[in-house]
């Protein structure tokens, strides 16, 4: 675990609180499709993102679902932070993007270590500040862009984090995480596809832009 911790956070933390995070906390394995949070869970554990990816969701008043910000390697959850210092129940659901590898660090820890190490508290106000840059980008999705502006920004994303432009999710798929209907996704796939943005395939579909 040490020598997988200094490889994605060595140029941020110090050794001796790697040590510490060696020492007491959890490596968890995940696959594609996990659920690694769920609503309503109370957390005792926050994450620390070795490898792979993890979309954060939030629940509506319609007890669907809204696609938040991605997780990526050498990242934290703000949401989970917040939850597990006010030992509140999870607002979130985390779910896997792909295979890879996660850190969980007890809550006691994180609070003795914000007064302990400057690096750990710079890492996570950084944390705090990029979700929150993140989560309001959503909004402004919802409130001021088509739905096609939304659909190519998402698959953008999901190109950026597989770092492949052949994206592999259904058209259901993508509606889900894009709180719409499958026949809309569908018909603005073909936009898409007839303006020169992406390719449509059998089981994936390719970004070119």
């Amino acid at each position: 675990m040490k020598e997988l911790l200094k490889n994605t956070y060595g140029f941020i933390f110090e050794d001796a609180l790697i040590d510490e995070i060696t020492a007491v906390s959890l490596l968890r394995d995940f696959n594609e499709g996990d659920v690694l949070i769920d609503f309503g869970d109370y957390i005792k554990k926050m994450p620390l993102l070795l490898e792979g990816a993890i979309k954060i969701l939030r629940e509506d008043f319609d007890e669907g679902e809204l696609l938040l910000y991605f997780i990526e390697k050498g990242d934290t959850c703000a949401m989970t932070m917040a939850c597990c210092m006010g030992e509140s129940k999870s607002e979130i659901r985390a779910v896997a993007e792909t295979k890879g590898k996660v850190i969980m660090i007890p809550v006691q820890k994180m609070e003795e270590w914000l007064g302990k190490y400057k690096s750990w508290r710079n890492y996570v106000f950084n944390s705090y500040n990029n979700r929150l840059k993140e989560m309001l980008l959503a909004i402004d999705n919802l409130a001021f862009m088509n739905m096609d502006e939304r659909l190519l920004n998402y698959l953008y994303e999901k190109s950026k984090i597989n770092n492949s432009r052949e994206i592999h999710a259904t058209h259901q798929e993508i509606a889900y995480d894009l709180h719409t209907s499958r026949v809309v996704v569908s018909r603005l796939l073909k936009v898409l596809e007839n303006e020169g943005k992406i390719r449509l395939h059998r089981a994936s579909i390719e970004f070119l832009v």
